[in-house]
């Protein structure tokens, strides 16, 4: 069978890479629709028998459209003997954050006191410079109107689909169904994540994996849990990145007719399924930019009532979320877990003893302090998802900025900071004239404010799609472009 799926997969690849080939911006859509589905997809190749390098081959659809589409914008370049656009701060401060990832990957391990592995900082490089070629792609398309209408339309009904299939499945599949369908073992034996939610397992060798922990909402103690959104992102924070992004846009780009409105209410409700105050949060500051670009109090009202909401959402969601039960290993694990620590017993998402905000600030305190103490960094693959995934003593976690601060040194975090910042400014300027830009600067803004306690570019659909479309939207409003 493998040598079927293979050849399946590569004429599926072979079409795709075409497609983009013969015009870039199709990688856009691909994106934008592919990877909202792609851990769904993976998962349940996994679960069908597919395994290992065909699986892995074909996880990289992603890598190789971006890799076709930047060699076609290159081999333009040098038939037109010129670059597609003006290359401004912006992407010098792209570039060099790059080669610095580069430069790292090149550095011992012992060099800088890290431990990872070749596979890990293959992983982590690859993590840090997908950002960078995205955006690079985005800055060489030349979008008309229609195509961004068309993207307008493709992110708003993809994450209209993704919202509904999500809350179809918290209230009418079973959280068993979850623990047996093969995600499991996707997530722990070919993506390496050592998850510990429910659905516990117990290896030969006395190890334990389950679910992602935030697959569901833990109130404390023994007692029920709450469903989240996870939907085909098999996560609720890539779930919520998406339906932000694409409430943000729509809110800028398109009119309110009724289809643009029901899909919209679906993507709201999507997002306040996932139960994720910080994207709440982070969609409220995406209102207070585009309402300062458009210069409308009604963005600015939205914003507040959007922060009222998530306060009162936090004492509604618990009595009408659909719950489930932990099994009983997963218990078995959980007070294995708790002995010898001060038991926290059963919380509120608003009361003072609930773990997560404490968890993210505690997290963000011990980067910091270790970029302060070793400012050269630990090198590639020693932080965040990598590390995880490969076994690798973690250094740091969470945050985008402490992470590739304690990778790449105080000198990558600078840059990447910059960089963002940089390009959210040269957005800014764009919104005011151009409305598509003002919905990408909402969206990018609330993107930087998630990566102070989240790794959101370790999301694919985060890191190809809002990064290339802002290098698209920055282009649109250059005096070239």
């Amino acid at each position: 069978m493998t040598v079927v799926e293979l050849a399946l997969y590569a004429l599926l690849l072979a079409v795709a890479a075409a497609a983009v080939w013969r015009r870039p911006v199709a990688a856009l859509y691909l994106f934008v629709v592919g990877l909202a589905l792609h851990n769904a997809v993976m998962a349940a190749l996994y679960a069908a028998g597919v395994r290992g390098t065909t699986l892995t081959a074909i996880t990289a659809w992603k890598e190789i459209l971006l890799a076709v589409a930047l060699a076609h914008v290159l081999l333009d370049g040098v038939r037109r003997r010129r670059l597609p656009f003006r290359p401004g701060p912006v992407d010098v401060l792209a570039l060099a954050f790059a080669a610095v990832a580069f430069l790292y990957a090149l550095v011992p391990q012992s060099a800088l006191g890290g431990e990872a592995g070749h596979r890990a900082v293959a992983l982590a490089l690859r993590h840090d410079v997908v950002p960078v070629g995205a955006f690079l792609l985005g800055r060489s398309l030349r979008l008309g109107r229609d195509d961004l209408r068309r993207l307008a339309w493709t992110l708003l009904g993809t994450a209209g689909a993704v919202a509904a299939i999500g809350l179809v499945d918290v209230y009418a599949v079973s959280i068993g169904w979850w623990r047996t369908n093969g995600v499991i073992d996707y997530f722990h034996k070919h993506l390496g994540y050592d998850y510990h939610g429910t659905g516990t397992r117990l290896e030969r060798n006395g190890a334990t994996y389950g679910l992602p922990e935030n697959f569901v909402y833990n109130v404390g103690g023994d007692k029920p849990f709450l469903r989240r959104l996870v939907s085909t992102f098999l996560s609720p924070l890539a779930s919520g990145y998406l339906f932000l992004v694409a409430l943000l846009v729509t809110a800028a780009v398109l009119r309110a007719r009724k289809v643009v409105v029901c899909l919209a209410l679906v993507t709201a409700a999507g997002l306040l399924w996932t139960f994720s105050r910080s994207s709440l949060l982070a969609f409220a500051v995406g209102l207070v930019v585009l309402a300062v670009l458009r210069r409308r109090p009604l963005e600015l009202g939205a914003a507040v009532l959007t922060v009222a909401v998530a306060v009162g959402w936090a004492h509604v969601f618990p009595k009408i979320a659909p719950t489930g039960n932990w099994t009983r290993v997963d218990l078995v694990y959980q007070h294995r877990l708790a002995r010898g620590k001060q038991s926290q017993g059963s919380f509120t998402a608003t009361s003072a003893s609930e773990p997560s905000l404490h968890e993210h600030w505690e997290s963000l305190k011990d980067g910091l302090h270790t970029m302060v103490h070793h400012p050269q960094g630990y090198g590639l693959g020693n932080v965040g998802q990598t590390a995880s995934r490969t076994g690798t003593p973690l250094k740091a976690g969470e945050s985008n900025y402490t992470e590739l601060g304690v990778e790449l040194g105080v000198v990558g975090t600078v840059l990447w900071t910059a960089w963002g910042l940089a390009l959210l400014a040269g957005l800014v300027r764009a919104g005011r004239r151009d409305p598509w830009a003002a919905g990408l600067a909402a969206a990018f803004a609330a993107v930087l404010v998630l990566a102070i306690q989240t790794d959101v570019i370790g999301d694919p659909w985060v890191a190809y799609c809002v990064w290339a479309l802002a290098g698209a939207l920055l282009l649109r409003a250059s005096p070239d472009g």
